[in-house]
Order: structure tokens, then C-alpha cells, then sequence
């Protein structure tokens, strides 16, 4: 089975191969890693999960953003803006 890691990259690879202000569904991850797909859907979540509190992307419900933990139902997966402050 495919680690975390491999999970993380698929993720950030899928995001960064689209426009800037694209999404993806947490399905499109778990199909491009895992033949079995839906059993993983939960493995794809939590990776998620941490990659969204690591401030590397966030979740949305419509344009609403959500906590990945907390949302139920459908989420699309978007990168994170690069926060330019200084």
C-alpha cells in the first residue's frame, strides 16, 4: 500500500498540474494511487487533513471554505495562496 507521502505528492502534483485557482476531488487522489480506490477514501481525507492544518491547501463546499475533518458530504481540494506578507 502506498504510504502517506505518495498520497501528499499525488495531491500537490494534481493541484499544481491545473490553473492556479483549480480544484480537484479527493476521489481524483485516491484513483491515481490506488486500483481500489474507495477503500482509500478515508486515507485521502486524513492526509488532507494535515496537509490543510500544514497551510499547504484548504477544502471548499460550494466557495465556502471548510475544516476537511469536520465537513461531511462532497469537498474539492484547492492549493493554498502563498502568503506574501512581510
Amino acid at each position: 500500500m502506498p504510504d502517506e507521502s505518495t498520497i501528499r505528492s499525488t495531491i500537490l502534483d494534481l493541484l499544481s498540474s491545473r490553473d492556479p485557482d483549480a480544484s480537484i476531488c479527493p476521489s481524483e487522489a485516491a484513483r491515481a494511487v490506488f486500483d481500489d480506490w474507495r477503500e482509500h477514501m478515508d486515507d485521502v481525507r486524513e492526509v488532507a487533513t494535515e496537509m490543510q492544518q500544514d497551510g499547504l491547501i484548504y477544502a471548499t463546499q460550494g466557495e465556502e471554505r471548510v475544516d476537511i475533518g469536520e465537513a461531511s458530504g462532497p469537498i474539492r481540494l484547492r492549493l493554498e495562496e502563498p502568503n506574501t506578507d512581510e
